[in-house]
């Protein structure tokens, strides 16, 4: 009977340690919430907050609006993440996987020892992160490409009081001004821009030394980042990769969701409902594909390129 129960009860204490966290982070917000109210009545602070105003300006000549292929790419970023955490979470906590999968030691890949056996969910999850990193790479090139980068990259030091302003302002929840089609305010600068430029890298340099590509005989490389430094890092960047996401949607939705959801979808500065009806089939296929990616479909896609069995 105590053999039975010692789940259960490793399972409920699970769920009281997350409800004490997210208990305890309320309460700190709370507080956050009415020392930034006390803050902001402050003439000092007033003063301070009407220099920085939330806002850095932009470089001369920084485009204005979204273009199309943002919004086609603000999708797969969002289809591919959603998918990657799902498959990562399964990798973490399936002891006994639906099936096996082995790669095929011919074409234009092939090794002197025999590839390596893993699970499916690892096969999926590897799959959809080798193919967000090439959106990613086409994304990066194309920011620069047509001058967008200077919308999510800091150039100037005010970068940072601005962004305090901005959170300051969040926190006392007097929001900052909105207007996204033409500039970003500071904190959203700066969020992007590790979300992008850190957090992505960090996700692909992490995972990549966690698989079985990474050269496992290079003694000096491997000692220089070892394993145990990779897993405690990639975890810890999923939860960040939800997290932006949670506070994202949250804000894009509280802040004017037809307006935002335009600038995202539809490439215009409209309040139609444009953006709202692409959003919503794009949330319809995220969710079909999540239930869609079970072995029985998967089998057949993973044959193509390996064997796959139980």
């Amino acid at each position: 009977m105590t053999a039975r129960s010692t789940p259960r009860k490793q399972a409920a204490n699970k769920w009281v340690r997350a409800g004490i966290i997210a208990g305890s982070l309320i309460v700190l917000l709370v507080i956050a919430v009415f020392i930034a109210r006390w803050l902001v009545t402050l003439e000092s602070v007033k003063t301070w907050m009407a220099t920085y105003t939330g806002h850095s300006e932009l470089p001369a000549g920084t485009p204005v609006g979204f273009p199309a292929w943002l919004g086609w790419q603000h999708f797969l970023n969002v289809f591919f993440l959603v998918l990657i955490v799902r498959t990562g979470w399964q990798v973490r906590t399936v002891t006994r996987p639906a099936a096996h999968w082995v790669r095929n030691n011919k074409g234009l890949i092939r090794t002197k020892g025999a590839p390596a056996r893993i699970s499916l969910d690892l096969w999926f999850h590897l799959t959809l992160d080798a193919l967000w990193v090439l959106n990613g790479i086409i994304f990066v090139i194309v920011l620069f490409a047509t001058g967008q980068w200077a919308r999510i990259v800091p150039t100037s030091w005010d970068i940072i009081p601005n962004a305090l302003s901005a959170g300051l302002q969040y926190l006392s929840l007097n929001w900052p001004t909105e207007h996204g089609w033409v500039n970003y305010n500071a904190l959203q600068v700066l969020t992007y821009f590790v979300t992008v430029f850190i957090a992505a890298p960090l996700a692909i340099l992490t995972g990549l030394r966690m698989s079985g590509a990474w050269p496992k005989k290079a003694v000096a490389l491997n000692k220089a980042y070892p394993m145990e430094l990779a897993r405690a890092l990639h975890f810890p960047v999923m939860i960040y990769f939800v997290a932006f996401t949670v506070v994202h949607v949250a804000l894009v939705l509280a802040t004017g969701a037809l307006r935002n959801l335009n600038h995202m979808y539809a490439a215009n500065d409209s309040a139609g409902f444009t953006g709202l009806i692409i959003f919503a089939v794009s949330i319809v296929v995220i969710v079909g594909v999540w239930f869609l990616a079970q072995p029985v479909f998967l089998r057949p896609i993973a044959s193509l390129t390996g064997k796959v069995g139980k």
